[in-house]
């Protein structure tokens, strides 16, 4: 069976599958919409992950058991994948649990947040950390963090430094010129990002693509965003489904944005996991598939956001 298609990511360099795996599907159900893992599922995800040769693994502080869990389960196994986390996220959740606010950019808690990551995920680096949620220029200079961040990277804690960001704030970060990769939202029925991905790739930065898949079908109950699959029927899509399922078709949509390198998408099923291995296996869209559906969304309103 063919191997993974990889792409570079950025400047950092990494060679990234093209599929990624986000594991914030591992959080556990103490965590705000989080499924149970149950005995030996997270175990088995994540090994099956490694196994389909993905190389790339994005988590955070934020997601519950996540981190925990690929120390526990696949540490032994760490010199097969990138591992990509957060910062900024609080590391006292017990005080986001009471009100408290999730995400704080100060120097102290970034630093602690990244030294609990790496003992959580029993590693001595990070490949990649991004501040989640990042917000504006001023916010970040006022708080310290990018001297942080570079701090870390200089002490050999971190590789490369990242945001996980949206416009408006976005445009923003990519002049800056500091961050080695962005995680960005992007699907064919939210496409509101589509442009500033090719702006952070022209910056030499990496991209990763977040909700590749719209986050889930709507056909599967509390999955996905009604309201953006409407775009969906709007667009008059199925009729260019040719035999792929909705999903397939969303997914190969993603990868074909040429300034894409990885996408991560989250399961803890492993059928699931096999099938968008297979999809991603398939390629990208056919030209004129790809350029029609997107047509067929712009008249739909679907219309790319400009950057200026």
């Amino acid at each position: 069976m063919a191997d993974l298609p990889k792409r570079k990511l950025g400047r950092t360099g990494l060679d990234v599958t093209v599929l990624g795996f986000g594991a914030m599907e591992l959080r556990g159900s103490s965590q705000m919409q989080g499924r149970s893992v149950v005995s030996g599922q997270a175990q088995s995800i994540l090994n099956a992950v490694l196994d389909a040769g993905i190389n790339f693994i994005d988590t955070s502080i934020d997601y519950g058991d996540s981190e925990e869990s690929i120390g526990k389960y696949i540490s032994h196994r760490r010199n097969e994948y990138f591992l990509a986390s957060k910062c900024g996220c609080m590391v006292d959740q017990a005080s986001v649990a009471r009100g408290g606010p999730r995400h704080i950019y100060t120097r102290k808690n970034i630093d602690e947040g990244v030294n609990e990551s790496l003992k959580r995920m029993k590693t001595d680096h990070l490949d990649l950390v991004q501040l989640h949620n990042a917000p504006a220029r001023q916010t970040l200079e006022q708080e310290g963090a990018i001297e942080a961040l570079l701090d870390l990277k200089r002490h050999g804690k971190v590789r490369f430094i990242g945001s996980s960001s949206t416009l408006p704030n976005l445009t923003e970060h990519i002049r800056m010129g500091v961050f080695d990769a962005f995680q960005i939202p992007y699907s064919a029925i939210q496409r509101e990002h589509e442009g500033v991905i090719s702006q952070a790739a022209k910056a030499g930065a990496g991209t990763i693509i977040r909700g590749g898949v719209a986050r889930g079908s709507p056909e599967e109950e509390g999955r996905g965003d009604p309201d953006a699959w409407k775009l969906w029927d709007s667009a008059k899509l199925n009729e260019l489904l040719d035999g792929m399922t909705k999903m397939e078709f969303v997914l190969r949509f993603t990868i074909t944005h040429p300034d894409l390198h990885t996408t991560i998408v989250g399961t803890l099923n492993p059928v699931h996991l096999a099938e968008n291995v297979a999809v991603v296996r398939k390629g990208p869209l056919p030209a004129s598939v790809y350029n029609e559906a997107k047509r067929r969304l712009a008249a739909a309103g679907a219309v790319p956001g400009t950057t200026r």
